[in-house]
């Protein structure tokens, strides 16, 4: 038996799989991808600069390959899909920083755009990637705490938050038996606060940490395991896997 349909039928391990992880090199989707190249698959990580795409290239394991892809551009989408050819499992990460304003001063042309990219850009992914998982293999979306625990100045991104849950299950029953699932992350440190001012950000990481059970923030290696339980996981599909220290019970 090929290692990988052994893994994909006993939810063991990933050796042996290919893992494309758009997104795959900054913050959580890096932390996925040296994950899932640390558990033995062959990783393939995505992303619209070059120099992120070389920079991430250094820090994970040999073997590890990338590509520049603008999940924005449909036909780029397209004709990445043409070079990687089949895979595994899809991991979709990607998206611009956040950034939480009251609506009445939000700027809906930057509005656009994340969205553009967050779900426009995953739903396009999608499309054209999911048609080339294997038999027994899965898609895995993201989504934040914030789709259950908005807040005020949160209305753009908890939007987004809400339409990737709804987003999930449909995918999950339109294209199975391929799973779809989606992981929901609580505050981690990653680079997409990075458009806070260093004050701010330590400031929100801080009162987070205070109100939340676990009392500390989360990391992204730590985030990373629910990807790979998903992708490991033969029974689950149209879930939503939060992992937030307690965010939504306090």
């Amino acid at each position: 038996m090929e290692p990988n349909t052994y893994g994909r039928r006993n939810g063991m391990s990933l050796q042996g799989q290919r893992i494309v992880v758009v997104g795959g090199t900054s913050g959580i989707g890096l932390a996925v991808a040296d994950a899932a190249a640390r558990d033995g698959a062959e990783v393939v990580v995505a992303s619209r600069r070059k120099e992120s795409v070389e920079a991430a290239l250094k820090q994970l394991p040999p073997g590890v390959s990338g590509d520049v892809l603008d999940v924005t551009s449909e036909a780029g989408v397209q004709a990445f899909f043409a070079r990687t050819g089949a895979f595994d499992h899809l991991v979709f990460t990607a998206g611009e920083p956040l950034r939480f304003e009251p609506l009445a001063e939000t700027d809906l042309a930057r509005a656009r755009n994340f969205l553009e990219t967050r779900l426009w850009g995953a739903l396009t992914v999608v499309k054209y990637g999911a048609p080339l998982v294997r038999e027994g293999g899965s898609v895995v979306l993201t989504t934040g705490t914030v789709a259950r625990r908005p807040m005020p100045g949160t209305s753009v991104v908890a939007g987004l938050a809400g339409a990737m849950e709804s987003l999930t299950r449909a995918l999950a029953l339109e294209l199975a038996p391929v799973r779809v699932n989606v992981v929901e992350p609580g505050v981690v440190r990653t680079e997409l606060w990075r458009e806070l001012p260093k004050e701010e950000r330590d400031g929100l990481f801080a009162a987070a940490a205070e109100s939340l059970p676990v009392g500390r923030v989360g990391e992204p290696e730590e985030v990373a395991e629910a990807y790979l339980y998903l992708m490991r996981g033969g029974f689950s599909t149209g879930s939503v896997v939060v992992v937030d220290g307690g965010t939504v019970l306090v």
